[in-house]
């Protein structure tokens, strides 16, 4: 918590007393960074739940164990996609 809170500190640091070392178009970019790295984040979370939620229904129900590979191969694959939007997204605007 207190690496949180001191990065926090620095870039706000970095923001307000910065005269020209951020123009316009420097502050947009961080600020694609920042977007397309939460999205990635967001969308490796989610790729954990869906592992962590396969083994876990696996385990109970070995029986079940291909339908379940198939239903989280299809969520993940749509989940990549949706990562990858936002991604461009991000680049682009």
């Amino acid at each position: 918590m207190k690496k949180m809170y001191l990065l926090f500190v620095v870039l706000l640091g970095l923001f307000v007393f910065a005269d020209n070392a951020f123009a316009a178009g420097e502050i947009a970019s961080i600020g694609k960074g920042i977007g397309a790295g939460l999205a990635i984040v967001g969308a490796g979370i989610g790729l954990g739940y869906i592992g962590s939620g396969m083994a876990e229904s696996m385990a109970r129900q070995p029986e079940m164990a291909n339908d379940l590979r198939n239903a989280s191969i299809i969520i993940a694959a749509l989940l990549e996609g949706v990562a990858l939007f936002a991604l461009l997204i991000c680049f682009l605007i």
